[in-house]
């Protein structure tokens, strides 16, 4: 059954909507002129991907995902793990792109894993061919043997060049394969994606009249409702946040409407009324931008109780760039201070106590600190 927009609740959206919309602009407009902005934003990623995780019921922590950004891992990375890391590399992605880019034809190709052909399972690339060519040519001989194992070499380098791209932050188009070569064990083979993603887009653009909260609110529960990617439902927020982003709304950031969701109860998000369901989202919205002014305004307090201790420092002291280190991560590790000052740990050390920080983790080794 096709997704229908008649008879919307509009008696009981427009008081919500018009609250939401106050608060996404009042929170723009403070971090259009903050000085934390890059900080905030950074945070927004990193709280986002994990709560994107959270609403899937798995857990990810934040501390576990920060280290695997920054690749320091402390333990073996879990498929959790890796699926939000995921989600932080796409909102990031959509933030370093232009308003447009994300529901533009391109970013919406390449955001869904349609865009950049990767080469097929067992095809080989230009560096596996000439191996395997060469090694054919020297040893004389063309046997399929051979010409198997050049095959998997060849995908082996793929993978590795795929992912030392991905680990140097260059954009790569995520990887899908074609429907006819799915595991029925992981994908339902029925799935259309194509059909529900033509269903979603032409939500999209049936409700490009209505006031940008109101269609956002839509958007998102015809994401739920038509269920459009099978492994990828954190995509449908990520791209509504990126609508918010171009018409205006949170020009200047990313909503973490994942975040804000796990206010909502399941129960609302989920209910069988459609009216209950939209007010729900649209709550969503509001908790986005009342959680962000609320971290914005610690994360103002907290730069301003650093500086002080900046005072009387010399201008070759590291401190203000721990300060600024210490904002854009919910918590930062001695190594990871090694790595981006280039000091000594006990140099790390050092800069740590004098600014104070809490440890968050309460463990004795891999102690990591942050700002309360």
């Amino acid at each position: 059954m096709a997704y229908t927009l008649d008879k919307l609740p509009l008696e009981t959206l427009i008081g919500p909507v018009a609250r939401a919309t106050e608060v996404l602009v009042r929170l723009d407009e403070r971090v259009a002129r903050s000085p934390v902005r890059d900080g905030f934003v950074e945070r927004q990623h990193f709280a986002d991907a994990a709560s994107a995780l959270w609403l899937e019921g798995e857990l990810v922590h934040l501390e576990d995902l920060v280290l695997h950004d920054a690749h320091m891992d402390i333990r073996t990375p879990t498929h959790e793990l890796t699926r939000a890391h995921a989600v932080l590399r796409t909102r990031r992605r959509i933030f370093a792109q232009t308003p447009d880019w994300a529901l533009s034809r391109d970013g919406f190709l390449a955001l869904t894993g349609r865009g950049g052909a990767m080469p097929a399972a067992g095809q080989k690339t230009r560096e596996g061919e000439g191996a395997g060519t060469a090694s054919v040519e020297a040893d004389d001989r063309d046997d399929a043997e051979a010409d198997l194992l050049a095959e998997e070499f060849a995908e082996i380098d793929a993978v590795l060049a795929r992912s030392s791209k991905i680990l140097s932050g260059a954009d790569v188009p995520a990887k899908t394969a074609r429907p006819d070569d799915r595991p029925d064990l992981i994908y339902d083979l029925d799935w259309n994606e194509e059909e529900r993603l033509a269903e979603w887009q032409a939500v999209l653009a049936e409700t490009k009249e209505l006031p940008v909260v109101l269609r956002s609110a839509i958007l998102l529960e015809a994401w739920s409702d038509i269920e459009v990617l099978q492994h990828a439902a954190w995509l449908g927020p990520l791209l509504v946040a990126a609508l918010l982003r171009q018409e205006g709304l949170a020009a200047h950031h990313l909503a973490g409407l994942h975040l804000s969701a796990k206010n909502i109860p399941r129960e609302r998000r989920r209910a069988r009324n459609r009216s209950d369901r939209l007010l729900a989202f649209v709550d969503a919205i509001h908790d986005a931008g009342v959680a962000g002014l609320k971290e914005h305004d610690r994360l103002v307090l907290a730069k301003s109780q650093m500086e002080r201790k900046l005072r009387d420092r010399r201008a070759s002291s590291k401190l203000s760039d721990v300060v600024e280190l210490v904002l854009s991560r919910p918590l930062v590790s001695a190594g990871m201070i090694q790595e981006r000052l280039k000091v000594t740990k006990q140099g790390a050390l050092n800069l740590i106590g004098e600014l104070g920080l809490r440890e968050m983790t309460g463990r004795g080794r891999f102690r990591a600190w942050g700002i309360v």
